[in-house]
Formats: structure tokens, sequence, C-alpha cells
């Protein structure tokens, strides 16, 4: 009987992502039944096997360019396995895409939230084909500078239908949209791109030049920057034109990167590409951080659905796996660890569905509107900081069983990067905040009002220091990080502790906030009950 397979975990398939998630369905408390109703069903897709299996299967048979044709004409066309269409079609049908523009009576004001919920879950699953998601989703906020483009292509990018089909984009049944913003010798430093738009008759533009990162290049359009006489401006460019003919993207390669895998990332060069500008003449940047701090939303509630995903399965191996006499879940460190990660889990969770509540409320109070513009980088950096780490512990729970790939928590690991990379690394995130600290320092002032109000009496002297960060990274620019960081557990501590999280917040508080700095897990003391936290936002389903 060698191969009797003993001591090994049944499969996490089969349960649900969402009744298995309290802290979700607590934050969700004030959705309409038919929302809840809806996430229920999410939940039970997301952790099915059938949509484990598509999952797998998008990140294994990654996609592959064809340039040419085999007559030798140029095409380039990126081919994609069935499994990732098939989760785009998917998510377009539960108007992850689109719903945030969309005015739905289930939704009503909580339309970001409601959005934030299901990306939450659907991150869980597979994160890859949410990139051409969210850029679809964020573009036509910066597509709202130009009306006239945003009346023409609106009405086709929220269909919630998916259409793979190469045809012109008056002709589909439904639009994604991609960008393409960075460039070889500038990187994240926008200003030093080099392509050039030529104003044509007609107020369009003939675009030469290349972009070094170009995601989602089977995309029907794409937000550009280029070179104008005004100067750097964003320029709406579509892939095939009206009359069917390609608009001179050619694609030279596609990128080889460690995670993301199911989406292709692309290098693109174009001469005479057409274009139409988006926004104002020499506007560019401006119009399209409309955009970007949509995207960054998205990086982390994304970030925090995989490290949700990640810890799942950590505590549900460690309930089913016995060593040294018993289940590996009963020994104290075990414990000790899995709490200490659940903890921040549940602070970037929290704190991430605070940042969609900001969006929803920012046009009615002003609090709200600080806390969006203010909070956006803070929030973005910490929760995406922190996913490595905390997918890397997961992964060491389960020991060789974590590290091969046929378990999620490779695709995990090397997945929660990009999202801290993407949309501003981490230096770009803590100098946003620095930047909105200079221009506009009553915004933080909102923000530590509120922050001071949610956590009460718990969190005496927090504010003070806070100030005192801010005195400092106000004359050291190289102290913003420590600032960011400060701000980022100091609201989610806040948001747990107004949530009424009890346990969960108090253990948060005082392990964040009045802690010894920290650079591992398992660093939670005797006074506070590690099964109660694991198992108060971990329970355990039939």
């Amino acid at each position: 009987m060698t191969h009797e397979v003993l001591n090994q975990s049944p499969p996490l398939s089969g349960t649900s992502a969402w009744r298995a998630d309290p802290l979700l369905v607590q934050l969700a408390e004030g959705f309409s039944d038919p929302v809840r109703r809806e996430l229920d069903q999410l939940g039970r897709y997301v952790r099915s096997v059938e949509a484990g299996e598509m999952a797998r299967l998008a990140n294994v048979e990654t996609p592959k360019l064809r340039t040419h044709d085999r007559q030798g004409r140029r095409i380039d066309l990126v081919e994609f396995h069935p499994a990732y269409h098939a989760l785009m079609r998917r998510s377009v049908a539960i108007g992850l895409h689109s719903s945030i523009w969309e005015n739905s009576p289930n939704e009503a004001s909580r339309r970001h939230q409601v959005r934030a919920a299901r990306f939450y879950m659907t991150a869980q699953l597979e994160c890859g084909h949410l990139c051409p998601i969210t850029m679809t989703s964020a573009s036509l906020a910066a597509l709202m500078a130009s009306p006239k483009l945003f009346r023409e292509w609106a009405p086709r990018v929220t269909t919630r239908k998916y259409d793979q089909s190469q045809k012109p984009p008056v002709e589909k049944t439904g639009l994604t949209l991609g960008m393409g913003m960075t460039e070889k010798q500038g990187g994240t430093d926008v200003r030093a791109n080099t392509t050039r738009a030529e104003r044509m008759n007609g107020g369009f533009y003939r675009l030469t030049g290349h972009k070094w990162f170009m995601s989602a290049p089977m995309s029907d359009a794409f937000l550009m920057l280029a070179h104008a006489n005004d100067g750097l401006s964003c320029f709406l460019v579509p892939r095939i034109l009206g009359d069917g003919r390609d608009n001179a993207l050619r694609f030279q390669r596609l990128k080889d990167k460690l995670g993301n895998r199911s989406n292709a990332s692309s290098e693109v060069e174009f001469t005479g590409a057409l274009g139409e500008m988006v926004g104002e003449p020499g506007q560019g940047v401006k119009t399209i951080m409309d955009m970007v701090t949509l995207t960054r939303l998205d990086c982390a509630v994304a970030n925090s659905g995989i490290m949700r995903a990640g810890l799942a399965e950590a505590v549900h191996h460690t309930r089913h796996r016995r060593a040294f006499g018993g289940p590996l879940f009963d020994q104290p460190l075990m414990q000790r660890v899995l709490a200490d990660m659940a903890l921040d889990v549940a602070g970037a969770t929290a704190l991430s569905m605070r940042l969609a509540r900001s969006f929803d409320e920012a046009a009615n109070n002003p609090s709200e509107a600080a806390f969006a513009r203010a909070m956006t980088p803070v929030v973005k950096y910490w929760v995406c900081k922190i996913a490595p780490a905390l997918l890397y512990e997961a992964m060491e729970c389960m020991g060789g069983n974590g590290y091969v790939e046929e378990a999620p928590l490779a695709r995990y690991y090397r997945e929660a990067p990009v999202n801290a990379i993407w949309e501003g690394s981490g230096n770009v995130m803590a100098l946003d905040v620095l930047r909105v600290l200079q221009r506009a320092p009553q915004l933080f002032d909102e923000v530590l009002a509120g922050i001071a109000r949610d956590l009460g009496p718990a969190g005496k002297g927090t504010v003070g220091v806070l100030r005192a960060a801010m005195q400092v990274a106000s004359s050291d620019e190289g102290s913003a990080r420590i600032l960011t960081e400060q701000l980022a557990i100091s609201a989610a501590a806040a948001e747990l502790r107004r949530m009424g999280a009890g346990q969960i917040a108090d253990a948060f508080i005082e392990s964040r906030l009045a802690g010894q700095w920290r650079a591992t897990y398992g660093m939670l003391d005797a006074r506070h009950d590690a099964r109660v936290i694991i198992d108060t936002l971990y329970p355990e389903l039939n």
C-alpha cells in the first residue's frame, strides 16, 4: 500500500468565497438583497472546480503573438486559450468593466463598493484577466474629459457582452479598452516620452513612436500619451479602423512576465497610427490621472482578494493536516502565525472597501472627497506592499504542498507584485502622498479627524504621531514611506473599529499601532486569542 494517499487536505473547492468571509458579508450589509444574492452566487462560482480549472489553464496556456499570417501578411494578433475568454466573458457579464457607469437601482449609491466586492472575490479566482477589465472600466473616466468620445464609446463598452472578434469597434457587441503609457527611456517618468502626435484635418492626429508596456493588446482601443504641439497630451487610438484596416500598431513581442501570465502585455511600435485627442491639449497627465485613480483602487482590492485566497488555503490546509500527534492547526505557534496574518488581511480588506466607499460618497461629502484624494495612494501602497510577504508565509504554512505549481499559492505569489508595480510603484505612491500634503494639507486634516473619531480612546496619541510624521516628511522626502505606512495602518485600524470588529480590531490596534516594529508574522502575544481570531475570520464550512 505504498501509494495510499493519507493525511492530505481535501480541495477547498465546493465551498463559497462569500459565505466563508464574514468580514466581507458585514461590509456588504447595506447592499440590496438582489446584490447580496448575486454575491453569494459569485462566491460559489469562484470556488467551483470548473472555475479553478479555467484559472489554471489560462495561466498555463499563456497568450501567443502572431505577427503574420501564413501568406506573410501582417496581422498582429494575440491568441488566448479558451479558458481566458471564458473568464473574460463571465467578468464582463457581471459588469466588472462597466457597473460604476451604470444606473442600477439595486446598487444605488454604492456602485463602487458593490463592484469592489465583486472584484475582490473574482481576484481570488484569477487576476490576470482583470487587467483589461480594470482598464476598460477606468478608461471611461478619462474619456469623460471629451464628452463627444464618451458618448460614442461608453454605450458600446457598457453592454455587458464580451466580443473577442476582430472587427471595427462600430461592428462589435461589446468593447474593451487598454492603455499605453510607458516607454523604454522613461518608464514611470512619462514626461520623458518621445512619441509624437501630428494634427490632421478633422481633429484627428497621427501618432508615431513606441510603447514599452502596453497591456491587453487585443483591446479595441488604447489611451496613449504623446507630444503634440501644445505639449504631452492624451489620445484614444483604435486598434482596427472603421473601414476594417489595422491602425498601424505593430506588436514587437509579448513580455515574459514573472506573474500575470494569463494577461498579454506587449511592446508596440507605430508610424502614423490614427487617434483622437482626449481632454485638453498639453494636459495628458492630468487627463490620464482620472483613470489611474480608479485603477489604483482596483490594485488594492485585487491584492486584498489574493491575500484572502492565499490565507484561506493555508488555514484550510492546517485544519486538515496532522503533524506532531494532532492537527497542525492546533499547534500554538501555527495559530499565532495564522492569526497575525489574518489581521493584515482583515485590515487590508476593510481599508480597500473603505476607499471604495469614499469614491461613492465623494460627490456629496467633502470629508469623503478628501479621503478619496489623499488616501488612494496610501491604500494602494500598503495593501500592495504587504501582499507578497503574506503570501509567502501562507505558502510556508503549507510546506512543500504550497510550493508546487499545482497549488494556487504559487500563482498568487507571482501575481501579487504586479499590483504594487503597476500604476505607480511604492516610491511613486509615497511621493504622491507628499504632493497632496504640500498642495492641499487641509485634506489630511479631514482624514485625521475621521481616523480620530473612528478610533476613539483606542487610538489615543495616533493622530499626534501622524501629525509629527507629516511635519518630518514636509522637509524630508526620504521619510515619505514611513508616513504613508503609518497613515495606512491607522486608517485600517480606524475602519475595523468603526465596523465594530471587536477582538479583531483590538488585536490589530495593539499589535500594529501600539506594537514594536515587526519583520515577520507570528508576533501576537498571549493577550489575543489566536484561535478565536482565525475562527471568526475564517470559519470552517461544511
